[in-house]
């Protein structure tokens, strides 16, 4: 079993870059700063991010669908219950994706902070 996987590292200002790290929560939790949350993409890769990053006032990094997100993240793949390390591809795709630096003022985050639950009736 490996200790390592490759990820694509995405922090605030700069370009993204392929990094190897420990394959452990805690690894997890120091790339991003604190406690972890995760979404998916869809194609077996996932975003790993700070939970409490808005509020906690971190930095604007990259829009990602209707969202911002503040502070450092990472991406990696994902198996039934683990993470993997990404593919060359799936690295390139995700390199191509966040390449560009965003502007993103504290004004947007702060409009950004909350959620909407959705009720069926």
């Amino acid at each position: 079993m490996e200790n390592t996987i490759r990820v694509l590292k995405i922090e605030p200002g700069k370009a993204p870059y392929v990094k190897e790290i420990e394959k452990d929560y805690r690894a997890s939790q120091r790339e991003v700063g604190g406690l972890i949350d995760c979404f998916g993409f869809g194609d077996g890769c996932i975003a790993v991010l700070n939970d409490e990053s808005k509020i906690n006032g971190m930095e604007p990094n990259r829009r990602c669908r209707n969202d911002i997100i503040c502070g450092p993240f990472f991406i990696c793949g994902l198996t039934e219950d683990d993470f993997r390390g990404l593919t060359a591809e799936e690295a390139e795709k995700y390199m191509t994706q966040f390449r560009e630096l965003e502007e993103i003022s504290r004004e947007e985050v702060e409009a950004d902070i909350g959620f909407t639950i959705y009720c069926g009736l």
